[in-house]
């Protein structure tokens, strides 16, 4: 790809990987903290996300948009408010061949049907302004890459860690998940095999994930270093725990001592699982389970957000976990069902255009909550802030509640006209119904919920940790695993490459 030569000012850290799930995102983010504790106006960016875990955000015209969450939450650990630039390409999956294309927060109907190869260049277009726009607004940008720089077989259409760390002109750090084995191949064949600008941009390798004994290590970072030039900088250890959502996977289940079982359906479009991490966080017993044993096990049981919602409820038809689903809620057991698990929820859900592509079966929901919801072309974004009406059952604690949160779906609901007496309207933003309640079950468009650590409080008696302290604790692993003047010698002034 062609590259636009300009003047940068801004020094600029790019944090690539080895493979996907090196780590990037967490060092990333704990960086971005770590670095706006020192005074720095930082911002983070990563050309291309791909995930079904995304955010809405501010757009550059003051309009509302969608990132990656993993570039939303380095934001916040950077101090700053979140917008599109900071993610301006976000793939949102949806089959093994195909995702939606969302640039600078809106989804692009076009360049979702183009090739691969066709679209990058026109996708780096945006990618590039973006980062532009960072490096002149900011004083040091921090940079994720995505999966490997050294897939060759890509290398002339990689924008997202080749072009970027090349526009950047940024000192380059190549993360290996040591926990895996292989650490020391991965960097050495990586660094081979990446383009030879990016080769001579790498400032440092980190291996990531470190169990045991120090000692055990050498003489591995010195010989790698006698034939590849390059440093170890940091050894970051094993951090469970620690606070961050999973980037774009189902989350490991978090067995905690404390409170009920409650059991979020991980169907296979399931999206925005970041936002039951407070859950996690706060040590209840978390778990994202397809196994119906757990499904009639569970004291509250979710139907999390779906980027397929129609797929989805198929799938949940051909394994009988619809069925478990019904025998639950006749139970009168507590369900939250949140935006698509809402409409799975629900009696129908009309796709008249198409919107969601081909869904084997009926358009007939789980029928556990009497809700239509009908598709149109327009995709809803919004931050919202509403407040519960009086609720009843076990969901009454949460009556008067003001909450906050924000809404990404295709579709308009309302209630079946037969059921306006037993399923009401519980929480409106924007003049719209947004939640409603139908026995045990609570419904809401609303994602979230969760985040706001009173609904946490009033349901369980327990508190999450902050996010904030979250965050500041990875930023203090950073700084013992790199040290603080090899940290302040990465965030120095700007590079320059020649």
């Amino acid at each position: 790809m062609t590259e636009r030569t300009t003047a940068m000012t801004t020094n600029a850290l790019m944090v690539l990987g080895c493979t996907s799930g090196a780590g990037k995102s967490w060092i990333t983010t704990a960086l971005c903290r770590w670095y706006a504790n020192q005074g720095v106006k930082v911002a983070p960016f990563k050309a291309q996300n791909m995930s079904n875990h995304a955010r809405v955000v501010a757009t550059v015209s003051g309009g509302i948009g969608e990132i990656g969450s993993a570039q939303y939450f380095q934001a916040l650990a950077a101090r700053i408010e979140p917008d599109v630039r900071m993610n301006p390409i976000l793939l949102k999956p949806e089959s093994d061949a195909r995702s939606q294309v969302v640039v600078l927060g809106t989804a692009r109907k076009r360049l979702s049907a183009m090739a691969w190869r066709t679209r990058a260049p026109l996708l780096w277009s945006h990618a590039q302004q973006a980062l532009h726009d960072l490096q002149h607004t900011h004083e040091m940008v921090i940079i994720e890459g995505a999966g490997s720089p050294a897939e060759i077989n890509l290398a002339d259409v990689d924008y997202v860690n080749i072009s970027t760390a090349i526009a950047a002109r940024a000192r380059c750090l190549l993360v290996a998940n040591i926990d895996h084995g292989g650490a020391f191949a991965h960097l050495y064949g990586t660094t081979l095999l990446m383009p030879a600008p990016v080769r001579a941009q790498l400032a440092g390798y980190v291996l990531n994930r470190f169990r045991g004994d120090a000692s055990l290590l050498s003489p591995g970072p010195e010989q790698l270093e006698s034939l590849t030039g390059v440093p170890t900088v940091g050894v970051v250890p094993m951090v469970r725990d620690h606070g961050l959502p999973e980037e774009d996977a189902v989350p490991a289940n978090a067995l905690g001592s404390t409170g009920p079982l409650i059991v979020v359906i991980a169907t296979p479009h399931v999206s925005n699982l970041d936002e039951f991490e407070p859950l996690r966080a706060a040590g209840l017993r978390v778990v994202f389970a397809r196994d119906p044993h757990l499904i009639d096990a569970a004291d509250w049981l979710i139907l999390a957000g779906s980027k397929q919602s129609r797929a989805d409820l198929a799938w949940l038809r051909s394994t009988g976990l619809d069925q478990r689903i019904q025998a639950y809620a006749a139970r009168n057991r507590p369900v939250l069902a949140i935006c698509g698990g809402l409409q799975i929820a629900g009696s129908l859900i009309h796709d008249p255009h198409g919107l969601e592509g081909e869904a084997a079966g009926s358009d007939a929901g789980i029928g556990i909550l009497p809700l239509t919801t009908h598709y149109d072309a327009k995709k809803h974004l919004a931050k919202s802030t509403t407040r519960f009406a009086a609720l009843s059952g076990p969901w009454a604690v949460l009556s008067d509640l003001t909450v906050r949160g924000y809404e990404i779906h295709l579709g308009q609901t309302n209630v079946d006209r037969q059921a306006r007496s037993t399923c009401r309207p519980i929480a409106y933003a924007n003049h719209d119904a947004v939640g409603w309640q139908h026995g045990s079950i609570l419904a809401c468009y609303l994602h979230g919920l969760f985040e706001n650590p009173e609904v946490i409080q009033r349901l369980f008696g327990v508190t999450p940790p902050s996010l904030d302290h979250a965050l500041d604790r990875m930023a203090d692993v950073v700084e013992q695993a790199f040290g603080r003047t090899t940290l302040l010698r990465l965030g120095a002034s700007p590079h320059r490459h020649r």
